[in-house]
């Protein structure tokens, strides 16, 4: 039913049987019944990120028989602080259908950059506010407290963001375990590695942790749905699967069913490096221990070798983690590990993730999700290059290519010319003859 908003969250409302304006937005846009839809939202096995104050936004669902979404990280560093590159970006990112964008930025007040992004963009936005706190709060890490933490998580949600990672599963006992079973590349997490060093600095709990509830009663006001931040995800395929990493999924499950009781959304953040073989296996165990809630990966990147090309080894990751039950991709492009990304790079890495996503939801079964592939086969068949070019998802760059070396006769392309096989094949079944020699 529709009625009155008698809610703070999507999830609330599910619970309550009340079918919201962006549950009916989500079921529309995912061809599924929306009566369905409220059901997995009340179960936390589909989120809906959707900030109370994002006005701008067009709603999503990710999770269990939804499309394979992807988010694309930008933000300013210390040694790159130009926010019209990361508009640039922001750009980019819309035109090629990025369901969600992080804003990372980690220098001075980000909160102007943060705000007007809110207000533009009808992508989900989410952030660390780990990342800002040193910013926001002009104080060292030393002198933060934990309470100081969550002024920052409040910042965020009063300024609309729509999800928010928070590493709030990176606690004592999961240290242990971190310190007890040596690594290769020890923390990777920017986030998690700081709250460690507070926490080894401090002696104290994770204030994310300790005081978790007061997280939840911020978010559940503005309806902001919590990403449960892997603070201890491999950083190379030789940390995969150790005892930090499944000891803090662990504490991600308990972390869920603590939100889902205030009906705050979750999320569950995903390994990073990991070889191929263990993939499968890893998305399995998450949604077991994390009680089927929305799984948000980083590739997971399949080798550690090859730089400058890591938006392949994480479209290689990413399309089997998705098609194994992942939810969401986080893009890696080809300057990860090297450099801020820049623009090139950042359509790079939408391309790739793109690519992982689509083959992956092909793979899942995903209502429709053959639709256009089977139009470019109807078109290729056709030799029609005008509607190639329109079905393709980068139709600029298809032109291009085709453009650069063409044909002497446009039913073909300059690889095979005349001996082309749908072009023979054609003419065969249509009766005429194949000829090659003679100049028409």
């Amino acid at each position: 039913m529709t009625g009155v908003k008698t809610y703070k969250t999507q999830m609330e409302a599910a619970k309550k049987g009340i079918i919201t304006k962006e549950m009916e937005i989500v079921a529309k846009k995912e061809q599924m019944e929306v009566e369905k839809l409220r059901g997995l939202v009340a179960l936390g096995q589909v989120a809906i990120p959707a900030n109370v104050r994002h006005a701008s936004l067009s709603p999503e669902g990710i999770g269990k028989g939804m499309k394979t979404k992807i988010n694309v990280n930008l933000g300013i560093s210390g040694d790159a602080k130009n926010y019209d590159h990361e508009f640039e970006k922001v750009n980019m990112a819309l035109k090629f259908g990025a369901e969600a964008i992080m804003d990372l930025s980690n220098y001075g007040k980000t909160n102007k950059f943060r705000q007007e992004l809110i207000n533009m963009s009808p992508a989900m936005i989410g952030t660390v506010p780990m990342y800002d706190a040193i910013g926001y709060l002009e104080k060292d890490l030393l002198e933060i407290t934990a309470k100081d933490f969550l002024k920052v998580v409040k910042a965020h949600a009063e300024e609309g963001v729509d999800f928010v990672t928070i590493h709030a599963g990176i606690n004592k006992r999961c240290v242990e375990a971190f310190k007890r079973d040596k690594r290769k590349m020890n923390i990777v997490s920017r986030g998690g590695s700081l709250l460690f060093a507070w926490m080894e600095m401090t002696g104290n709990e994770n204030p994310f942790f300790e005081y978790y509830d007061e997280v939840l009663e911020i978010l559940r006001e503005y309806d902001v749905t919590i990403s449960l931040g892997d603070a201890l995800r491999p950083g190379c395929i030789d940390d995969s699967s150790d005892a930090g990493q499944i000891s803090e999924l662990i504490e991600l499950g308990y972390l869920t069913e603590r939100a889902w009781a205030k009906d705050v959304q979750v999320m569950v953040e995903g390994p990073g490096h990991m070889a191929i073989n263990e993939i499968e296996a890893n998305m399995k165990l998450q949604k077991r221990l994390c009680h089927e809630a929305p799984f948000y990966v980083l590739g997971p990147i399949v080798t550690d070798c090859f730089p400058g090309y890591d938006h392949i080894t994480s479209a290689i990751g990413g399309a089997i983690a998705a098609s194994s039950g992942a939810d969401f991709l986080c893009y890696v492009t080809p300057a990860e590990h090297l450099r801020l990304p820049n623009i090139d790079d950042v359509k790079e890495g939408i391309i790739a993730t793109k690519i992982a996503a689509h083959s992956a939801d092909i793979a899942k079964g995903i209502p429709n999700a053959r639709n256009r592939d089977n139009a470019m086969s109807d078109a290729r068949h056709r030799l029609n290059w005008d509607d190639m070019f329109k079905i393709a998802f980068d139709g600029e760059k298809a032109q291009r290519y085709f453009e650069e070396t063409p044909p002497a006769d446009r039913h073909s392309c300059s690889m095979c010319g005349k001996m082309c096989a749908v072009r023979t094949t054609n003419l065969i079944l249509e009766g005429k003859k194949v000829e090659f020699c003679t100049e028409k």
